[in-house]
């Protein structure tokens, strides 16, 4: 079953669009975790998310590794899947708690509270290219796939692709083992 977590094509457009959310999410998980970027740092964000978004601590600790260590496996394509089905579910939550409030669009001018939805649809679709398809070329997960899939799954013409219902399967399996 972890094998099949790791499975994917030499595909480069997953490549692109699993390194561009892997960059885009390590970049705001720095700033949450080690206040690179111009960002507040841990305490304050677990502070900030704590008692004026109502998430409990565990959680917020949860959405910023997600973000921070969910970046970085996506950008060198390790354990891709979990990376970002993490990045998706934390952005739903962001959506939903948070940002529903203001509308759909980024607030570009300033003249709103906050921003809107927009950036969290397009970081879940391509979570969901990822979640769905892997991580594609110059990744991890295709090398310990290649090294780790039986001979009887050929490998080294790997056309593999999860459709939902082997991701929605494999995670609910996951989750009852653990």
């Amino acid at each position: 079953m972890f094998v099949e977590l790791l499975a994917t094509n030499g595909d480069w457009v997953l490549t692109i669009a699993r390194v561009v959310l892997g960059i885009a999410f390590f970049a705001h998980g720095a700033q949450k975790l080690l206040g690179w970027f111009g960002g507040p740092g841990l305490e304050a964000t677990v502070r900030t998310f704590h008692d004026h978004l109502g998430i409990p601590t565990p959680l917020v600790y949860l959405a910023i590794a997600a973000e921070f260590f969910g970046g970085l496996g996506l950008i060198v394509g390790l354990l891709s899947r979990i990376a970002a089905l993490g990045v998706a579910i934390t952005m739903l939550v962001a959506m939903f708690k948070v940002h529903w409030q203001f509308g759909f669009f980024i607030n570009w001018f300033g003249d709103k509270q906050g921003h809107g939805i927009e950036y969290h649809l397009l970081a879940i679709a391509l979570a969901l290219v990822v979640i769905v398809h892997g991580a594609g070329a110059l990744s991890l997960d295709r090398a310990l796939y290649r090294q780790f899939a039986p001979p009887s799954s050929g490998n080294s013409a790997l056309h593999f692709n999860l459709d939902f219902n082997t991701v929605m399967r494999l995670l609910s399996s996951t989750s009852a083992n653990s």
